[in-house]
């Protein structure tokens, strides 16, 4: 993605099911699931760069005893950071003793992070502030073992203003209004509600105080306590928590948009956000690992027992399709194969831009991230000259060596472009005004191209806002004064706000938004614009159920092509020679590509929660308004 944006967050739960002892015995080390934890992290790097976190809890500590531990960091290389923080103790037990580290019952004592069970996060915030307070875990403190809470989650709520006033009511005094304090405090309530409950049911039988609590930590219901607090949730989550004294769980939204993946055995449950994470840091098959059911929640209770209990009514599934298409490694055995795949169906497309024309075509990707979508390009194209080779072999009625030679050596020209500059690129974020140094971040491969005769095709996995195709890569490629400079998005036009992870939220950040407004005001048609402006205005006081995407009366009067030709127009800097088509993916063939997971609001409109009609309509009325707002 020439645009990079920020997106959804990565966790990594890990529950060990045996006594410590079995690890260092069978694998050497008493840190086995912190060396375990440090991969899943690693892993999904790409989940998160803002910040990192983790927490572990240790089972069966004395009263007086630490049990639980945090650290979070907001380094510039926040997962080596906190893993030199916590390593950093043990190194000082090995210089005094190192057979200490091989004292189970000494380092429970002593030692942060030797206990059974972790939870792991890496944070892309979504709200642009990157403080040390806004790294999960999110620790919810209290003497009472049962009532300590910890969550972390890969989420965005579009009614949080309505659950922080449910808080408010309940007579809380939560600390901030984000999402993850508002989601902190309402299971935290739920939590205390069942911890009462309990404590009232068993007290009055003659159960010693240290009894009664032994019995709450093993009935308490975390499904009953996940219903309650969830039931009028609107969004996207993938939510996961631990309890002071050894429960588990995550949490998935009913529409299954935030993904989670899971896997079981007889040492250890694991639950992460990208399935090939968990299939490298375990060395296990692809077939063993499951993915967590929408509206469900997967419940790891203190004695280890494992279930997947439905939590909420699953709606219609509407995964997150930018997971295919971007945010998640491509080392997926299916992304892997739908990344080609949404390269391959650019064939018709590609050809038509280039009036089938591939001999005199040179084939590149930026960034790096496009490759795979890059390879099902080749693919396609590949397929495409066979079967003109064929046709003309076949239909030739005489044809001598040297001309079968040269129809068989056709080959598709694949050039690696444009190498980005990565010392370049860091040192110019310190001020992003520099736009001719912004022009220089990829260095360029020159002698590639047949100056004025050759189309320069180059294939990008998405264009949000075209600032870096304008000010850098248009500008790199005309440099080697192709005839055509075809850029292709493997993704479709992005369109509308997501509200439910992505940091996408306001409408004038889209190039697809832009062309529209412009195409409107060139053809005379703004009293769309006006219109649009009051249906939005007039359902403010509604509720989010009764609220219908009047947004997509901007885009209606035109095609998708129309807008990609403006999309072009806007982005082709006046000083270049070549010729710019930009030509997006289809609707129809990212359903092809990505048949399971549908999730298009960002495309389409089509929003899977009532939540993200009332988000679309205010980011058009703060566009109007010219408030630069957020709108959630």
């Amino acid at each position: 993605m020439s645009d990079p944006i920020k997106h959804e967050c990565g966790i990594a739960l890990l529950r060990l099911k045996k006594p410590l002892e079995f690890y260092l015995k069978k694998y050497g080390t008493a840190f086995y699931g912190l060396n375990k934890m440090y991969l899943l992290m690693e892993k999904q790097h790409n989940r998160g760069q803002d910040g990192a976190g983790i927490a572990n809890i240790k089972f069966n500590m004395e009263q007086g005893e630490r049990y639980i531990s945090r650290v979070r960091s907001i380094d510039p290389k926040p997962i080596q950071d906190i893993f030199k923080r916590i390593n950093s103790r043990f190194q000082d037990i090995e210089e005094k003793d190192p057979a200490l580290l091989k004292d189970i019952d000494y380092l429970k004592k002593n030692a942060g992070f030797t206990g059974e069970l972790f939870l792991g996060h890496l944070r892309y915030g979504t709200f642009g502030r990157n403080s040390i307070e806004s790294c999960h875990p999110f620790l919810r403190q209290s003497n009472w073992m049962t009532r300590n809470l910890i969550v972390a989650g890969n989420f965005n709520l579009t009614n949080n203003d309505e659950l922080f006033a449910t808080l408010v009511k309940l007579g809380q005094h939560p600390k901030e209004k984000s999402d993850t304090v508002t989601v902190m405090e309402k299971i935290g309530h739920f939590v205390d509600v069942e911890n009462n409950n309990l404590y009232t049911q068993f007290k009055p039988k003659g159960y010693s105080n240290r009894d009664v609590y032994n019995l709450i930590a093993e009935k308490i219901d975390i499904p009953k306590i996940l219903k309650k607090s969830s039931e009028v949730w609107d969004g996207g989550y993938a939510i996961a928590g631990l309890l002071g004294h050894g429960d588990a769980f995550v949490l998935r939204d009913p529409n299954g948009i935030r993904p989670a993946f899971w896997y079981e055995d007889d040492e250890i449950v694991v639950i992460t956000s990208e399935r090939p994470v968990i299939q490298t840091a375990f060395n296990v098959d692809i077939e063993k690992i499951k993915e967590l059911k929408p509206g469900h929640a997967l419940v790891i209770k203190k004695n280890g027992l494992l279930s997947e209990v439905e939590i909420n009514t699953p709606k219609k599934i509407l995964q997150c399709s930018f997971e295919r298409i971007y945010f998640s490694r491509p080392g997926d055995k299916d992304i892997y194969n739908e990344r080609k795949e949404l390269g391959r169906l650019m064939i018709p497309q590609l050809l038509k831009s280039i009036e089938n024309d591939i001999d005199n075509s040179v084939f590149s990707y930026i960034p790096n991230s496009a490759e795979t979508a890059f390879y099902g390009l080749i693919k396609g194209l590949e397929e495409y000259q066979n079967e003109q080779k064929f046709n003309l072999i076949k239909n030739s009625k005489a044809i001598s060596d040297d001309q079968l030679r040269t129809v068989l050596n056709k080959k598709i020209r694949i050039e690696k472009i444009a190498i980005k500059d990565t010392k370049l690129r860091t040192f110019i974020t310190q001020d992003d005004g520099r736009d001719d140094l912004v022009a220089h971040v990829y260095d360029i491969t020159y002698g590639t191209v047949n100056k004025n005769k050759d189309n320069l095709v180059v294939i990008d996995d998405s264009i949000v806002r075209g600032t870096t195709l304008k000010k850098s890569i248009l500008q790199i490629l005309d440099r080697l004064n192709p005839k055509k400079i075809v850029i292709l998005s493997s993704a479709p036009q992005i369109r509308y706000p997501d509200c439910y992870g992505i940091d996408m939220a306001k409408l004038q950040d889209f190039i697809a938004f832009t062309a529209a407004i412009e195409l409107l005001k060139a053809n005379h048609l703004t009293k769309i614009i006006d219109e649009t402006y009051k249906k939005c205005k007039s359902q403010e006081s509604f509720p989010k159920e009764q609220i219908i995407n009047y947004v997509k009366d901007i885009y209606k009067p035109f095609t998708a092509e129309q807008i990609s030709d403006k999309i072009a127009e806007l982005l082709t800097p006046k000083d270049i020679n070549a010729e710019v088509k930009i030509v997006y993916q289809t609707i129809e063939n990212l359903h092809k590509s990505c048949p399971n997971h549908l999730g298009d609001w960002y495309f389409t409109g089509n929003y899977p929660t009532p939540g993200g009609n009332k988000v679309v309509n205010k980011a058009f009325i703060n566009y109007i308004e010219g408030s630069n707002e957020r709108a959630y």
